[in-house]
């Protein structure tokens, strides 16, 4: 059975792609990873988005990671990004990852040449009928300039075209706007740490989170907590996590994440071109909080 929108909920880890000492994919170090997504409770597994570099893979080393993924995740679902910026780049993407085992797509908006509202809802349209998978909408206007508007995400909601979509925005009324109209005909995941328990408690079904990929059981404590409406209470949980997360995206995700993730035990390997190793103090303020957090994050 296909996912339907009624299937996503809690807590799917956006993770990190583990590069060995010769910069090649670490299936084995991925597998680990995965499993302990699985074992600390996460819903599901959002590989090669942004955090798992997607534009730095060739498409086989796409399609090998997803394989991976699908293997160690126990029959959870696999929703792997789909950040191509050409219509037919992201379909025989999409058709790769169909074959790998993906149980659904988290495909980004079309960014490079933006249409208007109408054509970008076309795009999606279209690419739902031309790769057999159930789609999530990806919106992070700061990586791509190009926003769906709530009405246009309503309008895909109601067709049956995305079951979902990870929300990349600190736009909030925008978010409020998109929960009123879509958030009952397609489930909603929060993809911003420092507002996941607020769009949590308006209304997300949960979240795709980079930081999970080190720290999924604090993420999971408040999005329960939070999904009761007890809003200042699990903001009073993740003021223990605020700190890591201010680290972790001083530069370009997923370098200081995997720097971050060396230090308390769970090295996962640099990063490729164009991003570089973190900045020294980068690497400083990392250190600064790593030791604090493996006795209260682990």
């Amino acid at each position: 059975m296909p996912l339907a929108h009624t299937d996503i909920r809690g807590l799917y880890t956006a993770i990190v792609t583990p590069f060995d000492v010769n910069g090649g994919v670490d299936h084995a170090a991925l597998a680990d990873l995965v499993r302990f997504q699985i074992s600390s409770g996460a819903s599901g597994i959002v590989p090669i988005g942004g955090t798992g570099e997607y534009p730095a893979l060739s498409q086989a080393e796409r399609r090998s990671v997803v394989e991976t993924c699908v293997e160690a995740a126990e029959g959870k679902p696999v929703i792997p990004g789909v950040l191509s910026t050409g219509y037919m780049d992201a379909v025989e993407a999409g058709r790769d990852f169909l074959s790998a085992g993906a149980s659904a797509l988290m495909v980004v908006t079309p960014y490079y040449a933006p249409g208007t509202q109408e054509g970008m809802v076309e795009y999606f349209r279209a690419y739902r009928n031309d790769v057999d998978l159930p789609i999530m909408l990806y919106q992070i206007p700061r990586r791509t300039g190009v926003t769906l508007d709530p009405e246009s995400i309503q309008a895909l909601a109601e067709d049956g075209t995305a079951i979902g979509m990870k929300f990349s925005h600190y736009d909030m009324p925008e978010f409020i706007q998109t929960i009123k109209l879509a958030g009952d005909k397609m489930a909603i995941l929060s993809g911003e740490e420092p507002l996941f328990a607020t769009h949590m408690a308006l209304g997300a079904k949960g979240g795709v989170l980079a930081s999970a990929t080190i720290h999924p059981r604090i993420w999971l404590e408040i999005m329960e907590i939070a999904a009761t409406g007890r809003l200042k209470e699990a903001l009073a949980i993740q003021g223990r996590i605020d700190p890591v997360i201010a680290a972790i995206f001083t530069e370009t995700n997923p370098g200081p994440l995997k720097a971050y993730m060396a230090m308390v035990g769970r090295s996962v390997g640099g990063v490729r071109k164009p991003l570089l190793p973190p900045k020294a103090d980068t690497l400083k303020l990392i250190a600064s909080v790593a030791e604090t957090a493996k006795q209260q994050l682990a």
